[in-house]
């Protein structure tokens, strides 16, 4: 199994920053793929960004040149960097990893942009 816990989140003005972070209980070594999932009111949780083993990413169109996934493995950590945020970036934000075939899920993280 694994544990991960968010940080992070919050309210910010459009055209501002925030990082989320999420922390394994495992080494990220072990950890085939994590990433970043939102849902906002009324719509389906989507993928946001998604760093496999190897180091690949890939992201959502909609945040594209804007967000960026990032790891430490010293620190079991992934981080979640969002710029440019928009009013429509506004949903809770949840940690995924997917081990042995498995998805794990943060407890979530709330990030309202105001216009």
């Amino acid at each position: 199994q694994v544990q991960l816990v968010e940080s992070g989140g919050g309210l910010v003005q459009a055209g501002g920053s925030l990082r989320l972070s999420c922390a394994a209980s495992r080494s990220m070594y072990s950890i085939n793929a994590m990433g970043w999932f939102r849902q906002a009111p009324g719509k389906q949780r989507e993928l946001v960004a998604r760093m496999i083993s190897g180091g690949l990413t890939n992201y959502a169109d909609s945040v594209k040149g804007r967000f960026t996934i990032s790891r430490d493995s010293a620190k079991n950590t992934a981080y979640l960097q969002m710029n440019s945020l928009k009013p429509e970036d506004t949903a809770v934000y949840y940690c995924n990893a997917v081990y042995q075939g498995k998805d794990y899920w943060g407890q979530g993280s709330q990030v309202t942009v105001s216009s």
